[in-house]
């Protein structure tokens, strides 16, 4: 059921209560959930973290922590799934989610006692009304025996007509889940959602905004959201901004030095660029990488010919962005601008608006710098750490006060990106992308060296955006745009089982709609092929290796 009033709904409610917060490990949910322990210690209630990666994740932490708990929150986890089904319940238990899934499960959407959902209504769009999918349990049928043979064919007549009546009922239910549910997508950002409702109850800080503009930042760096849909989180994060952020000359003097400011500004969409050198950006970032094919010979001569007519020297872009000469830096992005033009580039690859962060005499971070820190660590490879320590140091990169964090998060995105660009190199020199007819597909071979760092669902994301991206740019064949990508990887941790990865085609970017996931389903379902729909992102699943070969065939014959 939906939540119209958050304060009486929902806080009210937990309030004076222990409360259980299970956390999906994104970026998003990270803040959102940093946001919600803000709220929880202003009123001194109890609570109990603990971040889930998977449904199986879902179900054990569940069943571990729920002695005593009657208030449940889910951050970014449960809206797809049929949680009081999954989980089993007792009667008096409450869950409240959270989530920029979508479609929302319509168990969920139509429990009125057992589950509430802290969503904006505007993302709820196409719902099954109830009587479309939900219908009273019919009495039992009467008996065909009858003595008065006029009354039997009578009562066969009526059984008869009630039967048929429920198989089109049936058949019509089925037809509307499928519509319903055959695309994947996110609304928005559960960091924002978590911050509008703070903001509501009179307890919002301008270290809470952050965090909802790292968490709407995120939605966008992963490719969850669209353009337009990011634009309109950021609207309506700029009056929160603005607000915390405007002093008059007075204040400003008497501020502390250490206090955050926050500031809105057109960024350059470079990867880490003010903790990199300028050049490694440019050859880092998955829309110049592109646009000037750097992973060719012919692309680098033209970047070095871009850096060039832009007149800033090589010795400049290839030393640390912060030694800069500082008139270069103040102009690069204005020189850009001027240049972009016949380099092919647009606005959009160059320009993206966002939030810029700064405190005492710390360098300037942008958003996306953090979002990227983040998630590296969130997806951290080293074997010594389980999840829930790479999770808690996540955390420590939010918390501003922690530069050593950030700053080692900062060096892990860097690698990253690193193996990232060595990965998409290796595809395009070895051309193993291949096109098996309504998709385009691509294998990563086993024994590669950055194998670990594409185990984990958000790097495997960006992984496949940037194979799409640089095969849309490579081929001669038009289509490309119009054709989605499959790509799959061998697990670390069990040589027989592959990750299976599926994104819509360039062409749907300004919906962002997926359609993997029931095709995933159903390909599984027609070969008896052995799959595990474990990640709460449905177009992301693990297959056995040796049922690879049919699946994709079948996968073929449903796209076609």
């Amino acid at each position: 059921m939906l939540i119209k009033n958050q304060k009486r709904e929902f806080y009210e409610c937990i309030q004076h209560k222990r409360v259980l917060i299970l956390v999906a490990f994104d970026v998003d949910a990270l803040c959102a959930c940093k946001i919600l322990q803000y709220l929880l210690q202003c009123d001194h209630i109890v609570y109990t973290i603990v971040p889930v990666a998977g449904k199986e994740d879902l179900e054990k932490a569940y069943v571990d922590n729920s002695e005593g708990i009657q208030h449940v929150v889910m951050i970014n986890c449960g809206a797809s799934i049929d949680v009081v089904e999954l989980l089993q319940p007792e009667d008096g238990v409450c869950f409240y989610i959270c989530d920029s899934h979508r479609p929302v499960d319509v168990n969920n959407m139509y429990n009125a006692v057992q589950v509430k959902l802290l969503v904006k209504p505007d993302d709820l769009t196409n719902v099954p009304e109830f009587d479309e999918v939900f219908r009273d349990e019919e009495e039992s049928e009467e008996s065909d025996d009858d003595e008065d043979g006029g009354g039997r064919k009578k009562l066969t007549d009526e059984v008869i007509m009630r039967r048929q009546e429920r198989r089109k009922w049936e058949e019509n239910r089925n037809k509307v889940l499928f519509d319903y549910m055959k695309f994947s997508s996110y609304g928005t950002a559960a960091s924002l959602v978590m911050f509008e409702m703070v903001w509501k109850l009179s307890k919002d800080t301008n270290d809470l905004a952050w965090l909802a503009v790292i968490g709407v930042t995120d939605q966008f760096v992963h490719f969850r959201i669209p353009r337009e849909k990011y634009m309109e989180s950021v609207m309506a994060l700029q009056s929160h901004v603005s607000r915390h952020n405007h002093r008059g000359d007075e204040d400003e003097t008497l501020m502390s030095v250490n206090c955050l400011k926050i500031m809105f500004d057109e960024e350059l969409q470079l990867t880490l660029y003010r903790h990199w050198s300028l050049f490694d950006s440019l050859c880092h970032s998955m829309n110049m990488a592109c646009r000037f094919k750097i992973w060719t010979l012919k692309g680098q001569k033209r970047l070095h010919e871009f850096l060039a007519e832009m007149g800033i020297p090589l010795v400049q872009c290839k030393q640390q962005y912060s030694a800069m000469d500082s008139q270069i830096k103040a102009d690069v992005k204005r020189l850009m601008q001027e240049h972009m033009t016949k380099y092919g580039l647009t606005m959009q690859d160059l320009i993206l608006p966002s939030f810029i962060a700064h405190y005492g005499f710390k360098i300037k971070l942008c958003a996306a710098d953090v979002v990227l820190g983040c998630a590296a660590v969130l997806e951290g490879v080293d074997r010594n750490k389980s999840p829930t320590d790479n999770f808690l140091e996540a955390q420590d990169v939010l918390n501003r006060s922690n530069t050593e964090s950030l700053e080692k998060a900062i060096v892990s995105a860097k690698r990253q990106a690193s193996a990232l660009m060595a990965q998409v190199r290796t595809f395009q020199d070895t051309h193993q992308i291949a096109c098996a007819g309504p998709f385009l597909y691509a294998v990563m071979q086993e024994g590669s060296a950055d194998l670990k760092f594409f185990s984990q669902p958000q790097c495997l994301t960006r992984l496949a955006r940037f194979l799409l991206e640089a095969q849309s740019v490579v081929t001669r064949n038009r289509r490309v745009t119009s054709i989605p990508l499959v790509l799959t990887i061998p697990t670390v941790s069990d040589s027989e089982t592959l990750l299976v990865i599926g994104i819509p085609p360039l062409d749907t970017d300004d919906e962002r709609k997926n359609f993997f996931g029931k095709a995933f389903e159903q390909a599984a379902a027609s070969t008896t092929s052995r799959t595990r729909h474990n990640f709460f992102d449905t177009h992301i699943i693990e297959l056995k290796s040796s049922d690879r070969t049919k699946f994709l065939d079948a996968l073929v014959s449903l796209l076609t």
